[in-house]
């Protein structure tokens, strides 16, 4: 908690924010300075050191007899590091921030169906505090459209709903998604045998009648996540190395193909093999030639992403997908591991030694769809790295292709300068930069947005907007936007606050794709636009 001289500061310094960034069109740089000055010498007084040195920092970029005017934008950038330290100090502490970062991908993704806005709303609450992410979808239509993208853990339908039958639903997910186990549990107010033995028959995991009692509703939500993580691991991991087995190279495969061609998400593969392990078997023995292998498949997981797909391809070999990465990224990538993993040393009995490995790389392109065409190509770079002396990557020849990146408009509409200035930071730096041409647009209320008329290309748009502004309120805003001409195009993200009910009530009614309550860290917020920009584009 904040004590009530920083509370005050803090008022003081977003006082100030509003009016620079949201009416003031030009700001003179004497009255930057001294605001600067201000906070440096209160904020290091009471105790708010990091926000006296971030203040003095930028202050010590400026000539105080200098007589420039500044705008808006360049106001903006030149201030973020202040709004940064500010945000966190009003927001969330920095545990709080490197506890989201080291934890939230590894969340289960519950999928939550249900055109009831108010149990849809109380549901997302209570098993958020399980610390799962659910994405709460009001619409079926859009939620089936959404499912393959969001390839959630667990997926929860109420049968009786306006527009689709739960078990319409539960029948076209199914087929939608036949290579994968992913649980659907139903849920209904009507739990005749009849309905029942309906659920069952059409490929549901459990059936639970509403009214739920949620201890138990989320026991056996529990049981689902546990049940598919066990499923997952005796089908598709190689027992030795505990990386996937060959059984999930096709479906892995056919997604990354799939990205490739509907949002030109590149992405390479690559070929691993030990370098002389039949000699390490012959001189040390089985038990030792499977702790180098486990060794390696140790710091491909270490030096790899959660993202990324590691397959046990045969004996010694290993083949890695890699999402949204170049074959030189991809080069780089491995070339790191080879250097990590040949400095590892193996004992065997008094003996000391170290292995290396050979590798390919092969960026897919979407004239070759083929996947055995493109292992053949990424295993002949593969030979080649072998004749030419091992311990080293190499590529595969001919495979450069330039892809047009597709554009991705995203706009920001809030009233909040200092959440508008975050907001459009963590974008323009986010993971989704390298894959799209992003063009980025803040708005301080919905009037605005509207009269720049910005939104109307036929492209696809990302709009985060607040619940509360002045002039045109947040609900206002996604009513309109939803009765545009290709409405689709839209996806909105609603940023709410937590007394705030009944407008996340109407949010989902008019239609929005997802909300999150302020105060909200920036790290969940990412992840829930990475899962609404797979859906968009």
């Amino acid at each position: 908690m904040m004590n009530k001289y920083l509370q005050k500061l803090v008022k003081n310094v977003r006082g100030q924010l509003e009016i620079w960034l949201n009416k003031q069109t030009e700001i003179s740089h004497g009255d930057l300075y001294r605001f600067l000055h201000s906070i440096a010498g209160t904020a290091s007084t009471i105790g708010f050191t990091k926000g006296g040195e971030a203040a003095r920092e930028l202050m010590d970029q400026l000539d105080e007899k200098d007589t420039k005017v500044w705008g808006n934008e360049e106001l903006q950038l030149f201030l973020m590091p202040l709004i940064s330290t500010f945000y966190y100090e009003e927001f969330q502490t920095i545990e709080d921030v490197e506890k989201v970062e080291t934890g939230y991908n590894e969340k289960k993704l519950i999928l939550l169906i249900d055109d009831d806005t108010t149990l849809l709303m109380y549901l997302k609450d209570e098993l958020e505090k399980e610390d799962w992410v659910v994405m709460a979808i009001a619409d079926s239509e859009r939620a089936i459209a959404s499912y393959y993208d969001l390839d959630p853990d667990c997926v929860i339908i109420d049968i009786h709903m306006k527009k689709h039958n739960g078990f319409d639903v539960l029948q076209i997910l199914k087929e939608k998604m036949k290579q994968r186990f992913i649980p659907t549990i139903m849920i209904s107010i009507d739990d005749t045998k009849k309905t029942r033995m309906l659920s069952y028959q059409l490929g549901a995991d459990d059936f639970i009648r509403k009214p739920l009692e949620m201890d138990e509703f989320i026991v056996r939500i529990q049981r689902q996540l546990e049940r598919k993580q066990s499923i997952d691991e005796l089908i598709l991991i190689d027992e030795l190395t505990r990386v996937y087995n060959r059984k999930y190279l096709k479906q892995s495969y056919e997604r990354l193909f799939s990205n490739l061609e509907r949002r030109n998400e590149c992405f390479s593969m690559v070929m691993i093999d030990l370098d002389n392990f039949k000699k390490v078997n012959d001189t040390y023995g089985h038990i030792t030639g499977d702790k180098v292998l486990t060794q390696l498949a140790d710091e491909l997981r270490n030096g790899l992403r959660m993202s990324d797909v590691i397959i046990r391809y045969g004996g010694e070999e290993i083949l890695i997908l890699l999402p949204e990465t170049d074959r030189e990224n991809a080069k780089n990538i491995i070339e790191r591991i080879l250097q990590s993993y040949s400095a590892v040393v193996f004992t065997y009995e008094d003996k000391q030694f170290s292995c290396a490995f050979s590798a390919g790389v092969h960026e897919v392109t979407i004239g070759e769809p083929d996947l055995q065409e493109n292992i053949e190509k990424v295993d002949g770079a593969l030979y080649e790295a072998k004749n030419n002396g091992k311990n080293q990557v190499r590529l595969a020849v001919g495979n450069q292709v330039e892809v047009s990146k597709k554009k991705l408009h995203i706009g920001i509409i809030d009233d909040d300068p200092i959440i508008r200035t975050m907001l459009v930071d963590l974008i323009s730096k986010g993971s989704y930069k390298g894959k799209y041409e992003i063009d980025i647009q803040s708005f301080k209320d919905g009037m605005e947005f509207f009269d720049a008329k910005w939104h109307l290309n036929n492209e696809p748009y990302l709009i985060i907007l607040d619940g509360i502004m002045p002039r045109m309120d947040g609900l206002e805003v996604l009513q309109k936007i939803r009765k545009l001409p290709n409405k689709e195009r839209f996806t909105i993200m609603m940023l709410t606050s937590r007394n705030s009910e009944q407008d996340i009530l109407r949010a989902l009614q008019y239609g929005a794709d997802d909300y999150i309550t302020k105060p909200f860290k920036l790290l969940e917020l990412e992840f829930r636009l990475n899962h609404l920009i797979k859906r968009m584009v």
